[in-house]
């Protein structure tokens, strides 16, 4: 059964293979993003359902319940709230 990214509202096919912000990006959503490593914190998201693992340990900080994209993937179905840019 696939997996299910969902985004502001709306659900999008997830590649589990890939990470989060990865997903983002194959389906043209935009966030801010700036290392891809954990180090800055800009793809920094607000994870409401599901659950997630880390690729690396992230030097950034982040609020309880809160994601940083570029160094997580998702273990099953993913909400996220997340700022979009244009």
């Amino acid at each position: 059964m696939s997996k299910t990214l969902t985004v502001n509202g709306t659900e999008y096919p997830l590649n589990q293979d890939k990470t989060v912000l990865e997903n983002l990006e194959a389906h043209a959503l935009k966030m801010e993003f700036h290392c891809r490593d954990g180090f800055c914190g800009a793809c920094r998201a607000q994870l409401i359902k599901g659950q997630i693992k880390q690729i690396n340990t992230p030097i950034a900080s982040f609020r309880k319940g809160d994601i940083l994209t570029c160094c997580s993937k998702a273990d099953d179905d993913i909400t996220l709230v997340i700022p979009l840019t244009l």
